[in-house]
């Protein structure tokens, strides 16, 4: 993925679009899709932009490199086939308040990544700043009597992890596709992992009306070909624990639009978790900010 020198506080502003965008996600499907298909909207999410991109950019993986094709496979599956099926069955099994939570540790396992392999010992405040924003997430999310299902609490967490390996890979594996491309493959062989489950899982869709069809279209369009774009955008400019950080910003968007659009209840403490996940993120933002050398093919 080629990229050009820009502040790396445009990029993150540019890469936060998606995980906001993201954070859009539940409240489209829970107000316009057909109910109990979370495979199926995942699979219409993540094929048709795949296959859109890949056809628009027709730039193709060199068909000899092998490396290239099994490294491409593998993210495919972290950032978008695993990750999307696993985090479909942490939203069935637990409270949105616990999966967000044990979602929010992402940052820190992408440091213990870096550190672990690339022997890059994340900044103290960088640290401090992901330990924070789980506590700030729990705040903001959890409520006394939360549900703990260990079943989709594993999921939660595998899932977490898929999604901060994938954040991490994908920068220390670059392509030379363009960003667009390299989000098209992805998308496209993520897609393809997700059919059978649609197809084995899912109940068969109904006749769709409107805004249904305009709530599969939103989450194709701006929730995959656009958020994923500026998403692996983000990762060739931004360190990837900088990128894994913004993550946060998807449940802080979400519980916003419940609020806002919902008239969901926010408490002082919710109040309070929020700030702190947000101060968290630009802590995060300005640790890393420092110029990093280049990753490690």
């Amino acid at each position: 993925m080629q990229s050009t020198r820009t502040s790396p506080w445009l990029d993150a502003l540019a890469t936060a679009v998606g995980p906001v965008i993201w954070g859009s996600t539940y409240i489209v499907t829970t107000e316009l899709l057909p109910p109990d298909r979370p495979f199926t909207a995942a699979l219409l999410r993540t094929l048709p932009a795949g296959l859109l991109l890949v056809l628009w950019c027709r730039r193709w993986p060199a068909w000899g490199d092998r490396v290239g094709w099994r490294r491409l496979m593998v993210l495919a599956a972290l950032n978008i086939g695993v990750f999307q099926a696993l985090l479909f069955v942490a939203a069935y099994r637990l409270p949105g308040g616990v999966a967000a939570v044990v979602g929010a540790v992402g940052p820190l396992v992408v440091m213990g990544l870096a550190w672990a392999l690339d022997h890059r010992r994340p900044p103290a405040l960088a640290l401090g700043a992901g330990a924070a924003g789980v506590l700030g997430m729990a705040a903001l999310l959890l409520s006394p009597g939360a549900r703990w299902d260990m079943v989709g609490v594993g999921a939660a967490l595998v899932g977490t992890v898929c999604m901060a390996a994938g954040t991490f890979w994908s920068r220390r594996w670059r392509s030379d596709l363009p960003v667009l491309a390299f989000t098209g493959w992805q998308l496209l062989a993520g897609g393809i992992m997700l059919a059978p489950l649609a197809w084995l899982v899912d109940p068969p869709l109904p006749a769709l009306t409107a805004p249904q069809v305009g709530g599969y279209l939103y989450l194709s369009i701006a929730g995959a070909l656009l958020a994923y774009a500026l998403w692996f955008r983000g990762i060739a400019r931004l360190p990837s624990v900088a990128v894994s950080s913004l993550g946060l910003l998807s449940p802080v968007t979400a519980v916003l639009l419940g609020w806002v659009l919902l008239g969901q209840a926010m408490t002082g403490v919710s109040l309070a978790g929020m700030l702190v996940v947000l101060a968290s993120i630009l802590a995060v933002q300005w640790a890393m900010s420092r110029p990093v050398a280049p990753a490690r093919l």
